[in-house]
C-alpha cells in the first residue's frame, strides 16, 4: 500500500503539496503611517524575499523618492497609497492580493 500524504491526503507519489506551497498567493498589505519627525512613509508588506530589492528600487525610481528595505518591508518616503495598487499591478502581482488601506493626511 502507497504511503499516504498527512497534509493533502493524496498517494506520496502524486502528492502536490510542495507546488501548491509555492503558488501560494501572498497577502500584500500597502498603508501610511507617520514616523519621526510627523513625517509620512509608505509601508509595503507581503511581498516575497527574492525580489523584494528589485521592486522597492523600481518603486523609488517611478515614484521619485527615498525609501529602504528593512525585516523583508519596504519603507517609502511620503504618502503613495493612492499610486500603489496600480503600480505593483504593473509588477505583475494578482490584483486580488494586493489590499490598500487609506493614507493618513
Amino acid at each position: 500500500m502507497p504511503e499516504i500524504c498527512p497534509k493533502c491526503g493524496l498517494p506520496k507519489e502524486i502528492c502536490a503539496c510542495d507546488i501548491l506551497d509555492k503558488e501560494e498567493v501572498r497577502k500584500i498589505k500597502v498603508y501610511a503611517t507617520k514616523k519621526r519627525f510627523k513625517k509620512l512613509v509608505t509601508i509595503i508588506e507581503g511581498l516575497e524575499g527574492e525580489r523584494l530589492d528589485e521592486c522597492a528600487h523600481e518603486l523609488k525610481t517611478k515614484l521619485a523618492c527615498g525609501g529602504t528595505v528593512k525585516d523583508g518591508v519596504i519603507i517609502l518616503q511620503g504618502n503613495h497609497t493612492a499610486k500603489m495598487k496600480a503600480m505593483l499591478k504593473a509588477q505583475n502581482y494578482p490584483e486580488e492580493s494586493i489590499t490598500v488601506y487609506p493614507g493618513i493626511s
